[in-house]
């Protein structure tokens, strides 16, 4: 069976029902579980850093890392295991950028196939790292940096299931390959608390940490991921298709293209880990991450313009015509809303919980204890971490369906009111918990709420992209999906970021409302643009 189609028109209604459906489906299927585990080992730096975290307080002996040759203690020591998540959200991110434009380079099996393959690697080197509690820092850094191959699977992907979907049906069949991609990030949470706590890899796996009472073998939390990825990327391979306008020779050239691109984007999001990693002095933390950001964004865009072959270029230059419409700038600050905040939020979940409820910051007398003492009575996080991202995952495909019957414009305009009022709810509850001698008994609400601002950004997730296709015509819907996509990835890198320096600075809920009044911002965009009588478009 040949793995390039021959016909593709969709919107013929006999050729969808004939032929069409079938190969959509099956291409959508095998996609799916594809990003999951893209997903899944891009974002699993968040539990990894808690579980390391969790070994190092029971034994300072463990992954005791250092900073100009002395031990980091407490808040400090926090704060820099927030990096692993924030370096694996800052390069997946930018890889999503050529991702953003790959599928018609490369063609969508070749892309699907090799991402997963190419993810592999870094799950192995993380499992044989864990394994030794005197890895050095930088060597975790690289392997979250690798990690980033799973996010930038993102923007390829929806950009090739948008080729084989009539405009109809792409809010859903988007929103399932985003939401159960999504899902990723929950099943993750969820699993890797279980598989850690005993022996599955034997020999392989090594041996288990001594942490309290009871033995972590942390290094199964990435090694459980190379046989399933492994079997995946065979079905890719075998079973996935190219459009017949995205054929780019044999497979051997269209990987030689894939990996090209590739080492691009390493480039660029190389150069901003980097920087990120440098030292600034006194230099405004804050303002050190967004243009650690903006770095990685222009220096990946002009290596892509400027150090691609021709045959690439000419591809990427129709392409890049997306910049000169204003709507794409539109939809990516209204896209970072909310899928930004999902990524970004399910990447820090984990260590907020552990950092807010798990110490005390105050005595009975209310006096503010330097670096806080561990609260015995703290909620088990990996109890609850994975409901949050699962909720946010699952209901995507409502925000497709929802924005299919009534309108993507109203139903983001509603929705990001919601998200406002969580998210300021959430951090007045964080604000108390961090004055209180029992800081456990917000975490209820404080969970309630952010189980409610996960819900809004998976709805918005699937309002906000059913949006594009209507708003875009074919040809750049997918570039757009793409890039929307790439720079609301940095949310999974500014997030962690944030949250890192305001819990060194003791005050995290200001992150919180910081969030809020972005949001309140989009509110005004989307309903000026899109959603009041006479918009622009109104879609």
């Amino acid at each position: 069976m040949s793995h390039i189609l021959k016909k593709w028109d969709v919107e013929n209604e006999e050729f969808w029902e004939s032929e069409g459906k079938q190969v959509a489906k099956r291409n959508l299927w095998i996609s799916i579980p594809n990003l999951l585990c893209g997903f899944s080992v891009w974002l699993y730096w968040g539990m990894l850093a808690k579980f390391i975290q969790k070994a190092h307080f029971a034994n300072p002996e463990l992954f005791n890392f250092l900073k100009d040759g002395e031990p980091l203690g407490g808040d400090a020591y926090r704060g820099l295991l927030f990096t692993l998540p924030a370096v694996a959200g800052l390069m997946g991110a930018t890889l999503r950028i050529p991702n953003s434009f790959m599928i018609a380079i490369c063609g969508g099996r070749n892309v699907k196939f090799m991402t997963t393959l190419l993810l592999i690697l870094p799950a192995v080197g993380a499992g044989f790292a864990l394994q030794n509690a005197d890895t050095p820092f930088y060597q975790f850094v690289i392997l979250a940096a690798l990690s980033g191959i799973g996010g930038g699977a993102f923007a390829s992907s929806m950009s090739n299931i948008s080729f084989f979907y009539p405009k109809r049906m792409q809010g859903l069949a988007l929103g399932l390959n985003a939401g159960l991609g999504n899902a990723g990030v929950s099943v993750m949470q969820f699993l890797l608390p279980w598989i850690i706590t005993f022996g599955a890899f034997g020999a392989i796996g090594g041996e288990p940490y001594q942490v309290g009472e009871t033995q972590m073998w942390i290094q199964n939390a990435a090694i459980v991921w190379v046989p399933i990825m492994a079997v995946l990327t065979v079905l890719a391979f075998l079973f996935m298709n190219t459009m017949p306008h995205h054929h780019s020779g044999t497979t051997a050239k269209a990987v030689g293209k894939y990996l090209w691109m590739m080492a691009l984007g390493f480039i660029g999001g190389g150069v901003g880990v980097w920087l990120l990693l440098l030292d600034w002095g006194s230099f405004n933390a804050l303002l050190k991450v967004f243009l650690v950001l903006l770095a990685a964004v222009l220096l990946t865009l002009f290596l892509m313009k400027k150090a691609t072959p021709p045959e690439i270029k000419s591809s990427l230059d129709s392409q890049f015509e997306i910049f000169h419409n204003k709507h794409n700038w539109v939809m990516t600050w209204l896209y970072t809303m909310t899928f930004g905040s999902f990524i970004g939020y399910a990447n820090a979940f984990p260590k907020l919980i552990d950092d807010v409820f798990g110490f005390i910051r105050v005595d009975g007398a209310g006096n503010v204890l330097a670096e806080g003492i561990k609260n015995i009575n703290a909620p088990v996080s990996s109890k609850y971490i994975w409901i949050g991202a699962g909720v946010g995952a699952l209901i995507r495909p409502l925000g497709g369906w929802l924005s299919d019957k009534f309108g993507g414009a109203k139903v983001t305009h509603w929705d990001t009111i919601i998200m406002i009022f969580a998210t300021i709810g959430a951090g007045w509850f964080v604000s108390q918990a961090s004055v209180s001698p029992t800081p456990e008994k917000f975490f209820v609400p404080f969970l309630l709420l952010f189980i409610l601002l996960f819900a809004t950004t998976g709805i918005g997730n699937g309002s906000t992209f059913r949006m594009i296709p209507i708003i875009f015509r074919k040809e750049q819907a997918g570039p757009v999906l793409g890039w929307t996509s790439a720079i609301a990835a940095y949310g999974a890198f500014l997030i962690p970021k944030i949250f890192g320096e305001q819990i060194k600075n003791g005050t995290p809920q200001y992150a919180l409302y910081g969030f809020a009044a972005y949001y309140m911002s989009c509110l005004v965009v989307n309903w000026w643009f899109y959603a009041r009588k006479n918009a622009e478009i109104p879609c």
